[in-house]
């Protein structure tokens, strides 16, 4: 009877399945392409809703006001995105067709939030966004989008 060595259990992989993998692969690289687009349109939809250039104040002025709320909207939007992948179908088509879907609606029913906020908050969100001091409502409004965002992924179907 021949002797083995333990290790040798040890290293057995068992058999590979090349086809599953790469299916696998395909179908985070198309979520992740659905999740980049859904930031994506985040992005231009609060740069329209705020006064000014977004990535200029950020980026170029490095605007603490506008930093924040760029910050809390991808976060509220991340949380979102996630949320939608991981409750899509199962199938891969509606699948990402099911997130897509549901990251565009929170992409909207963000911009719904920011205008709300806008309107029942003091001073207006224009003049928050334009001050180059940080502004302690400034974590206040990015904090609600963020708590906003967190609602929104709970309400997906």
């Amino acid at each position: 009877m021949p002797v083995t060595h333990p290790a040798a259990h040890a290293l057995e992989f068992g058999s590979i399945d090349g086809g599953s993998l790469t299916q696998g692969v395909a179908a985070t690289l198309l979520f992740f392409v659905v999740g980049a687009v859904v930031l994506s349109l985040g992005f231009l939809a609060l740069d329209l809703l705020t006064p000014g250039n977004l990535r200029h104040q950020v980026y170029v002025d490095r605007n603490p006001n506008a930093a924040i709320l760029l910050g809390a909207n991808h976060l509220a939007l991340a949380i979102i995105v996630v949320t939608s992948i991981m409750t899509s179908a199962d199938s891969l088509g509606q699948g990402l067709v099911d997130s897509a879907v549901y990251g565009i609606l929170g992409v909207v029913l963000q911009a719904v939030a920011l205008r709300l906020l806008d309107a029942f908050v003091p001073g207006h969100l224009r003049n928050l966004v334009n001050e180059p001091r940080m502004n302690g409502a400034a974590w206040a409004v990015g904090i609600s989008l963020v708590a906003i965002g967190a609602v929104n992924a709970a309400a997906l179907s």
